[in-house]
């Protein structure tokens, strides 16, 4: 989503992001948040430029917002940390909070059991094969 029209985006998506992606079409909608009423919702609407900054918000189905990064424009975003950050979340949601993802989680690695057992242990867990790779 940005201030852009639909028409700034078809254009983007023709001549800029459809040569970046494989299947030569965007995989996701993009909308358009003409005057920024939403960017300002979310506190990421810039009035003197015009512009939203650049961010993301992982927003869960019951509608709260359960991750953000915001990034001013010269720096780029990771859409695998990203999609690594969607996988966690819903890891803990379908476990009802029985399971965590430690940093650098990825799918099919190591969970945590949060408990009392866990608080102090954390770094035993971390020996026992979920170091940082």
């Amino acid at each position: 989503m940005s201030v852009d029209s639909a028409f700034v985006h078809k254009m983007w998506v023709d001549h800029e992001l459809s040569k970046m992606v494989t299947s030569g079409t965007v995989p996701f909608p993009m909308l358009s948040d003409g005057g920024g009423k939403v960017g300002q919702v979310f506190g990421v609407y810039d009035a003197d430029g015009g512009v939203d900054v650049r961010g993301r918000f992982i927003i869960d189905p019951d509608g709260v917002i359960q991750g953000f990064e915001v990034l001013t424009p010269p720096v780029g975003r990771n859409v695998a940390e990203s999609l690594r950050q969607i996988a966690a979340f819903q890891l803990v949601r379908e476990s009802k909070g029985t399971q965590a993802t430690p940093s650098g989680w990825r799918p099919g690695k190591k969970v945590l059991t949060p408990g009392e057992d866990l608080v102090g242990n954390v770094w035993k867990e971390w020996k026992v094969g979920m170091a940082f790779d």
